[in-house]
C-alpha cells in the first residue's frame, strides 16, 4: 500500500516534465511485482513520505511533496484507453447477448402473361382492339394490364410496353436497346410415337408433311420431339430441312390390344402401359419448363397421339368373355382369378383417377409457362379393331372414348384445341394457323400477394360487343424451391 501511494506521489510530482516514468509508474502500480530489498530502499529514499514525520523547525522550508498531493486527497486521474479499446469494450457485451434470427420472406413479383384470340360474328380475328377494351379478371380481381403484343398475320407489334426495372444505385449507364428479333411463332411438334399404331405410320408422315406446309412460316421457330424408337430430338430451329429430315424418321410403336391384354401385370394394371404414359407425359413436361424462358410470343404445342387409357381390356385382362361366346380375346388364367391380391384390385379401381390427376399437373405446367396445347388424333374416324385382335367391340369402344378423351383434356384446359374423330385435317391445320398468327398478348402483375394461393383462375373480358373471346382459364404459381432460398443464392 505504501509503495503503491509512492509511486502514484512521483507521478503527481514529474507530471509536468517525466511522462515516460509516470507512464511506468502506472504500469507498474497496476500490475505490482514482488520488490526486492534495493528497490525497496531507493523507494524509501526517493520519498520522504514513506518515513514518519518530523517535528519541523519554524524556518524549516516544506518538501514538495504537500498533503494537496497524496493519494488519498487527490488521485492521479485514470489513463484513458485507446479508441479500438474503446470499441472492444462496447462491443464485447453486445456479442456476449444472444442472437436470435428473424425469419426471411421473400417475395417474388413476375409478369403474368395471357394469350387472347378475339373474333367477331363472323368468326374474324378483331385486330383494332385498345388496350382500355380489355378487362383481365385474376380470381374475380380486376388486374391492372401493363403490356400487350399484337401479333397479326405473323407480324409483331408493340402496342405497350411494360415499364422498365427500377435502375439501381452506381453508375447510371444509358439504356441498351434490345436487338431486333425477327421470330415469328414458337411451334413445338411433340410425335408420341409410343402412342401411335405402326399401321398408321404414312398416314402420320403424310399429316407431319400437311404440318410443314401448312403451319411453318418465315420466321417461325420449332422443335420436333419423340418419345419412343424414332429417336427424333430437334432443338429450336428456323431450318426447315431438319423438319423433312425428321419425317423419314417417324415411326409408329404402341401396344397392340393382345400385347396389353397378355402382358405384364401390377399392382395398378399393366406396367408397360403406365410406363409409356409416364415417359410421354415427362417428356412433354420437360418440353413446356424449357419454353418458360420465351415471352411475348404465342408458344404452341402441336401434340400428336392417340391418347391414353390407364385401365384398358379390363375383362379381357381378367379372362373375362361378358359374351360368354369366346370368340373374343381373353387373358390365358388358367381358370384361375387373376384379381387374387385385394390391394390390386383397389389400384386398378383407381386407374382413371390416376389419368385424370396425371393430365391435370400437365395441363398445370402448360398453363403456368402459357403454351396452347393442340392435340390431334391421326387415327381419323376410328372404327373397328384389326380383324386379327378380336377384341370385344364393346371394351374396344370404351377405350377408344377414354384415349381420345385425354386428348380432349390438354387441348382445352390450355386454351387450345382437339382434332379427334375427323379425316379433314387441312381444314384443322388451317385454323390452329389462324389461332397462332392473330393474337393478343396481355401482361399484368398479380395483386394477389398470397403464395399458398397457387391456383388463380383467369377471365378475360372485351368491352366491345358480339365478339368470342378465346384464352386459357388460369394458372399456376411455381413452387417455392425447397429450403427457402431463392434459385441461384
Amino acid at each position: 500500500m505504501h509503495s503503491k501511494a509512492i509511486r502514484m506521489g512521483i507521478c503527481a510530482a514529474v507530471l509536468a516534465g517525466a511522462i515516460p516514468a509516470c507512464a511506468s509508474a502506472v504500469s507498474r502500480a497496476q500490475a505490482p511485482v514482488p520488490a526486492t530489498p534495493a528497490r525497496q530502499a531507493s523507494s524509501s529514499q526517493a520519498s520522504p513520505a514513506s518515513q514518519p514525520p518530523a517535528p519541523a523547525s519554524p524556518g524549516a522550508r516544506q518538501s514538495t511533496a504537500t498533503p494537496a498531493a497524496s493519494p488519498q486527497e487527490q488521485p492521479a486521474p485514470p489513463r484513458q484507453a485507446s479508441p479500438a479499446a474503446q470499441a472492444g469494450s462496447q462491443a464485447k457485451p453486445d456479442a456476449q447477448e444472444p442472437t436470435t434470427q428473424k425469419p426471411t420472406f421473400r417475395v417474388q413479383i413476375e409478369l403474368v402473361t395471357q394469350d387472347v384470340i378475339v373474333r367477331d360474328s363472323k368468326g374474324q380475328f378483331i385486330p383494332d382492339l385498345r388496350k382500355d377494351e380489355f378487362e383481365v379478371y385474376e380470381d374475380g380481381v380486376k388486374q391492372d394490364i401493363i403490356s400487350m403484343n399484337l401479333t397479326h398475320g405473323g407480324r409483331v407489334t408493340n402496342l405497350v410496353a411494360p415499364p422498365q426495372a427500377v435502375a439501381q444505385e452506381g453508375i447510371l449507364l444509358p439504356p441498351s436497346h434490345p436487338p431486333a428479333d425477327t421470330a415469328g411463332r414458337i411451334l413445338i411438334f411433340f410425335i408420341d410415337d409410343l402412342h401411335l399404331e405402326f399401321r398408321n405410320t404414312a398416314r402420320v408422315r403424310k399429316l407431319l408433311e400437311d404440318m410443314q406446309k401448312t403451319l411453318i412460316h418465315d420466321g417461325d421457330m420449332f422443335a420436333i420431339q419423340t418419345t419412343g424408337p424414332s429417336s427424333v430430338a430437334v432443338d429450336l430451329t428456323y431450318d426447315r430441312k431438319r423438319f423433312a429430315e425428321s419425317i423419314k424418321k417417324i415411326s409408329g410403336s404402341e401396344l397392340k390390344p393382345s400385347e396389353i391384354i397378355n402382358g405384364p401385370e401390377g399392382q395398378e394394371g399393366p406396367s408397360e402401359v403406365r410406363y409409356r404414359a409416364h415417359v410421354a407425359f415427362s417428356t412433354v413436361n420437360e418440353l413446356l419448363l424449357a419454353l418458360d424462358q420465351v415471352h411475348n410470343r404465342r408458344k404452341a404445342l402441336i401434340y400428336v397421339s392417340d391418347g391414353y387409357d390407364f385401365n384398358p381390356f379390363e375383362n379381357a385382362r381378367a379372362g373375362i368373355d361378358p359374351t360368354g361366346s369366346g370368340a373374343f380375346l381373353t387373358r390365358d388364367t388358367g381358370g384361375l382369378p387373376t384379381d387374387t391380391d385385394p390391394f390390386a384390385a383397389t389400384g386398378k379401381e383407381f386407374a382413371d383417377a390416376d389419368l385424370v390427376r396425371e393430365l391435370a399437373d400437365l395441363t398445370r405446367t402448360a398453363n403456368r409457362v402459357n403454351v396452347t396445347m393442340y392435340t390431334i388424333d391421326p387415327r381419323g374416324l376410328v372404327g373397328g379393331s384389326d380383324l386379327d385382335e378380336q377384341v370385344d367391340p364393346v371394351q374396344w369402344q370404351d377405350y377408344i372414348h377414354k384415349s381420345q378423351d385425354s386428348l380432349r383434356v390438354l387441348a382445352e384446359q390450355t386454351g387450345g384445341m382437339a382434332v379427334i374423330n375427323q379425316n379433314d385435317f387441312t381444314k384443322a391445320l388451317q385454323k390452329i394457323d389462324a389461332e397462332t398468327s392473330d393474337y393478343y398478348v396481355l401482361g399484368y402483375y398479380s395483386k394477389n400477394p398470397d403464395p399458398t394461393k397457387r391456383y388463380r383462375s383467369i377471365e378475360v373480358k372485351i368491352t366491345r360487343p358480339n365478339v368470342t373471346v378465346i384464352a386459357r382459364k388460369g394458372y399456376q404459381l411455381k413452387r417455392p424451391p425447397r429450403g427457402g432460398k431463392a434459385p441461384g443464392q
